[in-house]
């Protein structure tokens, strides 16, 4: 009997992020409000997240909305976004990073593989560096485990791929 296999992981779309990325700037360019203001958007190292630069904290959260906004048309998790950073305020400037959320550790692995073997006896669980692979007789029950992975709430984007 064959034995069917994908990985659950937690990364974005670089592509998909250049163009919110885009479109967010555009949009700032394009605002009565954000005119003549330093508002802007950047890339922070290696692309690896985005720096948001305002006059003040609300022109940072109506940036931060017009982000959520981007990637909500383009059907991306905002969970991706890590929101944690606190607005820095210095020289009539107000600014805040925004890393993005990629991988899986161990903490996250283990509620991912505790759901899905409280769930769902058919499908074996085994955790792999960032990725949990799931196992199952049959593709039926993969379905089943990708639909209960989805409609679970967690604090981290999920993204399944290596469906074998």
């Amino acid at each position: 009997m064959a034995t069917f296999s994908f990985d659950i992981v937690s990364e974005y779309d670089k592509a998909e992020m250049n163009n919110v990325f885009a479109q967010v700037q555009k949009e700032i360019i394009g605002r009565y409000d954000f005119k003549n203001t330093p508002a802007e958007i950047d890339w922070l190292d290696d692309k690896k997240g985005f720096k948001v630069i305002g006059a003040n904290d609300w022109q940072i959260e109506s940036i931060v909305d017009i982000i959520r906004k981007k990637l909500s048309a383009r059907e991306l998790s905002s969970k991706v976004l890590d929101l944690s950073k606190t607005i820095v305020t210095s020289n009539l400037k107000a600014t805040q990073e925004i890393p993005f959320i990629a991988g899986l550790d161990q903490e996250k692995a283990k509620k991912v593989t505790k759901l899905l073997r409280d769930e769902l006896s058919k499908v074996k669980t085994q955790i792999q560096g960032e990725a949990v692979r799931a196992t199952a007789g049959s593709k039926d029950d993969l379905q089943t485990a990708m639909q209960l992975i989805r409609r679970a709430d967690f604090d981290f984007p999920v993204a399944f791929n290596n469906f074998r």
